[in-house]
């Protein structure tokens, strides 16, 4: 796998080398068309002025004209190439050379030249033809005035007919030359321009991953766990989300660390407290010898309602893990919520009554969900049991229970003691407690409302609580009516 520095060296490497190979081909490329067009033009527009010579000195038929002779020479001379003038019978009557005169010379290109076509083709260089050549073919064409009487229109008109061909070849050596010079240079500028990009892009490597390497450095020191603090912010915007990102995973560790350390620390304190008041009450009872039977009764009592209180938090804490670790996996199925209201309010009711508590049930419609029952069931009872435990003498405890085409709602209000506003943020905590006197008065572990907001929201549910000291407390439950996949 390659470095980011590596990549980023290749990438600028490529960006800057691959547009300089292609221009120093286009600039080639451009010069040899632009040099061949160039010297093409001129020769034709020479040729066509010979031509209209060949037709004054009528040279197709004698060719000792020493006019066309001396033009004929100077051209092969200032072009280094070979002049053919054929007539119209295909038959070379003069070869600058001196080789082919007399003979027939029958090619495409001839053939198109006498029906009016001027023809040109370049040939590179390869190794039969060192410097390549130009071959063009101009057609030898006389124009006459045609008299009325023998014109086909029956009027005075100009007719061009084509005489013969000239046909030349010449080299090329001048602009191969300037063409292979123009690439030596242009090979030569490109090596230098690839070293300084090559140098550019190592340098631009080393900065540009110098963010990404301190990156790397801090998240390293940080799983060895020679730094806590947040990472620094870098100028960058790219390693400035990473740093960010990075940063608040690190901050939620050290919560979820903190939490951690703090829920042992308090399961050992409320592990450890009945076990210390048991022993208290042991080591009493030892030391007394013949004590009243009455008095160990009051103690072995005591012992009973301590144990109690230990397999109370035990059972607590077995649900939470639990529920953490099935979260995933809920037996979801349809269940009236009035119907399971009713038993768990029967089931309550006994208790409500021993602390001299009304227990109102409100159901404003029927309502039919796809939840969880035992843990549904467990909701409830917590959120009914703890607006009894820590209610009134002669209070009240109303549920309601009503739903919409999304969700249904359970409302437990009771006239209890309250909560503090300082406290309303705390109470999903595990063993947080408002009045850690009264809470161990009656029974409270610190668990209940842990579990409760854990399998509401396994349902995808929330809960909202709003309260107020020595009026009462409110809990309002919401959860859809269908049940929700977390990955939907």
């Amino acid at each position: 796998m390659r470095s980011l520095k590596v990549r980023i060296f290749l990438i600028i490497l490529l960006v800057g080398v691959i547009p300089a190979l292609i221009l120093r081909a286009g600039i080639v490329a451009n010069y040899e068309k632009r040099a061949i067009n160039q010297r093409e033009t001129v020769v034709q527009n020479q040729m066509k002025i010979l031509a209209n010579h060949l037709i004054t000195y009528n040279y197709l038929t004698d060719t000792s004209s020493p006019v066309i002779n001396a033009e004929l020479e100077m051209l092969t001379n200032l072009y280094d190439g070979r002049v053919l003038i054929i007539n119209k019978s295909y038959v070379v009557v003069k070869d600058t050379y001196g080789i082919s005169e007399g003979k027939i010379a029958i090619s495409e290109e001839v053939s198109r030249s006498f029906k009016g076509e001027s023809i040109s083709n370049y040939v590179e260089a390869d190794e039969a033809n060192r410097d390549g050549y130009i071959e063009m073919t101009i057609p030898i064409m006389e124009t006459r005035l045609v008299p009325a009487m023998e014109s086909d229109s029956g009027k005075e008109e100009e007719v061009t007919d084509v005489k013969g061909v000239m046909l030349i070849s010449f080299s090329a050596e001048s602009i191969t030359v300037i063409k292979d010079l123009l690439l030596r240079k242009s090979t030569i500028l490109e090596v230098l321009l690839i070293i300084a990009i090559v140098g550019v892009a190592a340098f631009l490597a080393v900065i540009l991953a110098r963010p990404f390497n301190k990156v790397t450095n801090a998240i390293i020191d940080v799983k060895e766990g020679r730094r806590s603090d947040a990472l620094p912010v870098s100028d960058y915007v790219e390693t400035t989300h990473i740093i960010d990102a990075f940063n608040q995973l690190l901050e939620r560790e050290r919560i979820l660390n903190e939490s951690r350390q703090e829920f042992v620390a308090n399961v050992s304190h409320e592990l450890k407290t009945p076990l210390t008041s048991m022993k208290v009450l042991a080591d009493s009872l030892l030391e007394m010898g013949d004590a009243d039977p009455e008095l160990y009764k009051e103690f072995l009592s005591d012992i009973a309602k301590e144990i109690d209180r230990e397999n109370s938090i035990i059972t607590d804490l077995l649900a939470l893990v639990k529920m953490d670790k099935t979260a995933n996996e809920p037996n979801i199925s349809k269940v009236k919520i009035n119907d399971l209201l009713e038993i768990i309010l029967k089931r309550l009711r006994p208790i409500a009554r021993k602390m001299d508590v009304e227990v109102m049930l409100e159901c404003h419609r029927e309502v039919e969900a796809e939840v969880d029952e035992v843990k549904m069931s467990l909701i409830i009872s917590n959120l009914v049991e703890n607006a009894i435990k820590y209610n009134k003498e002669h209070g009240h405890v109303n549920v309601s229970l009503d739903a919409d085409h999304q969700h249904f709602t359970l409302e437990v209000k009771d006239t209890g003691i309250g909560i503090p506003k300082e406290s309303l943020g705390h109470i999903y905590e595990r063993f947080y407690r408002v009045d850690k006197s009264h809470s161990r008065e009656i029974g409270g572990t610190g668990l209940g409302l842990a579990i409760t907001k854990n399998a509401i929201s396994m349902h995808r549910g929330t809960i909202k609580v709003t309260s107020e000291e020595n009026v009462g407390t409110t809990v309002l439950v919401s959860i859809p009516l269908i049940y929700v996949k977390k990955d939907q």
